[in-house]
């Protein structure tokens, strides 16, 4: 079922209230378990693409204390470095601590912010290379929302594979309007060179629901449907290098999958030939 809403903008921030607050500029709900928003960015904050931050909302009053304790969870950085507004992509789960009150917010309602970004889903972690592998499944789509958006992924690689396995179809909405997006982006096509999209492969399939792709991505990729879908030769250490952000059954079966094909685990301490968002969960 598709929940998708017309987008509704604030153009001024409320006197914060909460400690570390920010403003919510923007709200989209695409199905009964997802949506996206914007708020406004720390003029303090610098991040680098792919990276998160801890966001939230004060919790219940606690009836032993009276005290109200904030809620606070890592979420990836949907929005690329140089963007004036910060970007998310979220669950909801309807008894969720969170997300059972973050997915009623609404503009003009605050949010916390803690604005110290961290993450391993940066260039800096990756040795330099020819061709980059996002591997997302749901909400992972959020850090890779932001490094699509990132200029320097386009000097940095020729090919950019982004793959992303929801259940449902309509869980691929959102990945799909920011890559369909990214044709009309003058500022992009400006400062990257005309015609930078077409480094992208993108390649969304389903699980459950009928699509024009079905499969996990890690079936498709030992199969080789995937490399014969793409046109593209299979991953090599010389060549590639990937980032990977989805639910922990998908990142560890990926990593092995990885490391078979000869890549090594990266960090921003020691950079390599492919990283994992460990903190992400989706």
């Amino acid at each position: 079922m598709n929940e998708q809403t017309p987008v509704t903008n604030v153009d001024a921030a409320k006197a914060p209230k909460l400690p570390n607050a920010e403003t919510v500029t923007e709200v989209q709900h695409y199905t009964d378990r997802l949506f996206s928003f914007k708020c406004t960015r720390p003029a303090s904050l610098r991040f680098r693409s792919g990276e998160f931050v801890m966001i939230g909302l004060m919790g219940d009053v606690n009836p032993k204390t009276g005290k109200q304790m904030p809620l606070l969870r890592a979420y990836s950085i949907a929005s690329p470095s140089w963007d004036e507004e910060m970007e998310f992509y979220s669950i909801k789960v309807q008894d969720g601590p969170l997300t059972s009150k973050l997915q009623h917010i609404k503009p003009g309602d605050e949010i916390i912010m803690k604005p110290k970004p961290v993450g391993t889903l940066v260039h800096d972690a990756l040795i330099p290379g020819k061709r980059i592998w996002f591997f997302a499944t749901g909400t992972g789509f959020a850090p890779f929302a932001s490094l699509l958006r990132e200029p320097q992924t386009y000097q940095d690689y020729d090919e950019v594979i982004i793959t992303h396995t929801c259940r449902e179809e309509d869980e691929l909405i959102y990945g799909r309007n920011i890559i369909e997006s990214l044709k009309d982006d003058e500022l992009l096509n400006e400062v990257i060179g005309e015609g930078f999209w077409e480094k992208i492969k993108y390649y969304p399939t389903t699980t459950r629901e009928e699509s024009a792709k079905m499969g996990r991505i890690t079936d498709l990729i030992n199969s080789g449907e995937a490399y014969k879908d793409l046109d593209v030769a299979p991953l090599s250490p010389e060549h590639d290098r990937a980032m990977i952000c989805g639910n922990l059954a998908f990142n560890l079966e990926l990593k092995d999958m990885l490391e078979a094909a000869g890549l090594e685990e990266g960090a921003n301490s020691k950079p390599a030939q492919y990283v994992v968002e460990k903190a992400f969960l989706d």
